[in-house]
C-alpha cells in the first residue's frame, strides 16, 4: 500500500472507489471514479485517518465534496510535481504557465500549478478551456513581506489569461492579490473555515 505523507490542499489523490461516496452521490460522480480520475485535497476538518477531498465532473456545475481514508490513497501528486509537466493543448493557460515557469522559479520559492491547469496535467484529461483562469500555488512557510508580494503580482499581471496565485502559509491559504494589496486584514483559508485575519502568518492572529 501506497503511505504518502498527510495530503495537503490541492494535491491530486488516485484511489478512491465509486463504493466510497455515499448511496446518494450524483451519477457523474460514480463515473469519474470507476474511470480511475484523481480526486483534489480540500480544506475541512474530518475524522481522523480521513482526508477531505472533492470530485469534479466535465462542467463547473459538477463538484462534490467528500471524504477519503488515507489508507485507499494509491497515488498521490502535489502542485509543485506538476510545474514541469508539459500539456497536449496549445491553450492560453499553458502557454501563460510556460512563460511564468522560469521566473517563478528564479525567485527560490516551491510553487505549484492548481486549479483545471494542474487537474489536466496531472490526468491527461480536458479540463482546461479557452478561457481558463492559471491557478498557481506557493508554499509561504516563513513571512513573505509585502515588499516582495507586491512585484510579484505585478510579475503576474498583464498575460495572456488571469493568473491567481495563492500563497499557502502554516496556517492556511491567502491570494496573493490580497495580501500584497495593503489591506489591514486578508482572508485566510483554513480547514475551519475562512477567517480574516492581520497576519496569516501569526497563529494568534489566526484564531
Amino acid at each position: 500500500m501506497y503511505q504518502p505523507e498527510h495530503p495537503r490542499p490541492h494535491d491530486l489523490l488516485w484511489g478512491m472507489r465509486p463504493e466510497q461516496l455515499p448511496a446518494d452521490a450524483p451519477a457523474w460522480a460514480l463515473a469519474v471514479l470507476a474511470a480511475g480520475q484523481p480526486v483534489v485535497v480540500r480544506r475541512a476538518v474530518v475524522a481522523p485517518g480521513r482526508v477531505a477531498v472533492g470530485l469534479r465532473g466535465a462542467t463547473r456545475d459538477q463538484r462534490l465534496a467528500a471524504t477519503l481514508p488515507l489508507t485507499a490513497i494509491s497515488r498521490r501528486l502535489a502542485p509543485e510535481d506538476l510545474r514541469g509537466r508539459q500539456a497536449g493543448e496549445d491553450l492560453p493557460v499553458f502557454r501563460v504557465l510556460a512563460e511564468l515557469r522560469p521566473l517563478l522559479d528564479a525567485l527560490g520559492h516551491r510553487w505549484g500549478v492548481t486549479g483545471s491547469a494542474g487537474f489536466q496535467l496531472a490526468s491527461g484529461l480536458p479540463a482546461a478551456h479557452a478561457d481558463s483562469d492559471l491557478d498557481l500555488l506557493l508554499r509561504a512557510e516563513r513571512p513573505l513581506p509585502r515588499s516582495e508580494a507586491r512585484p510579484l503580482l505585478q510579475l503576474l499581471d498583464g498575460r495572456a489569461c488571469r493568473v491567481d496565485l495563492q500563497l499557502q502559509t502554516p496556517l492556511g491559504g491567502v491570494a496573493l492579490s490580497e495580501w500584497a494589496g495593503g489591506a489591514a486584514r486578508v482572508l485566510l483559508k483554513t480547514a475551519a473555515g475562512p477567517r480574516l485575519v492581520s497576519d496569516p502568518w501569526v497563529a494568534e492572529r489566526a484564531a
